[in-house]
């Protein structure tokens, strides 16, 4: 998890302000929220606090609203370091966006996190979690191994092995040649087996398939034959009244 985020009672809680006071703010564009909940409440970034701690220094030297605006407008709020450098706010999804769009419930969802395989990139106080749009291939991934017969915890091993990797990619100077080489030849491995499985799953889904397609004819050639049957049948029975 990397950055805190909060509802909109964790806010005001957190700035120690009234609900009328934080929506002048927003109304005068002074605060933003960056999403919505599920059900629709507004949340918020870390920096937004720090943005109300320069508006209310603001405030503290005689500064209203209007002029606050316009200082903003003009020059922006004073930020730190680590804000500069953050990327800008992307779309997030919340545990029912993450399952809608992946087509399972929350309560999958929240097991996967409970277990390790997948984790919010984002988390509140009181537990509000957001994923980012990663998450949703890997998501449906994992669906994908669960329908090959992999166990969940076979899958928490492979997640866990994902992420190493992208630890690699991200910041490769962080590791050690020696300690580089040797992840990557373990990955490589990893890698070479799970083809290897996934070569065999092919090879039973194409014989399946020609037993399926196979069996789909002798199926339609017995509907077939019961309804001509039928047909003869109700032809010896006209018969047989007529005499």
């Amino acid at each position: 998890m990397k950055d805190n985020i909060y509802t909109r009672d964790e806010f005001l809680n957190k700035i120690k302000a009234s609900e009328a006071e934080l929506a002048q703010w927003e109304e005068k564009k002074l605060v933003k929220f960056i999403g919505f909940t599920d059900d629709r409440t507004p949340f918020y970034a870390e920096n937004a606090i720090r943005q109300v701690q320069q508006i209310r220094k603001l405030q503290e030297l005689g500064y209203p609203l209007d002029d606050i605006q316009k200082i903003i407008k003009k020059v922006g709020l004073p930020q730190q370091a680590s804000d500069k450098n953050k990327p800008q706010v992307k779309p997030y999804l919340t545990v029912g966006n993450l399952a809608e769009r992946v087509n399972i419930s929350p309560r999958t969802v929240k097991h996967w996190e409970s277990l390790g395989i997948i984790e919010p990139d984002m988390r509140s106080e009181g537990g509000f979690r957001l994923y980012s749009e990663m998450w949703v291939p890997l998501c449906l991934l994992i669906k994908d191994l669960q329908l090959f017969g992999y166990a969940l915890e076979q899958i928490k091993v492979m997640a866990d092995s994902y992420r190493e990797f992208l630890a690699l990619q991200l910041n490769l100077e962080s590791f050690t040649k020696q300690q580089t080489q040797q992840k990557l030849e373990k990955k490589q491995a990893e890698l070479e087996e799970l083809i290897a499985k996934i070569n065999e799953l092919k090879d039973g889904i194409q014989r399946w398939e020609e037993l399926l397609r196979k069996k789909k004819k002798e199926l339609l050639s017995l509907k077939n034959q019961n309804q001509k049957r039928n047909i003869q049948g109700e032809t010896h029975e006209s018969g047989d009244d007529a005499l």
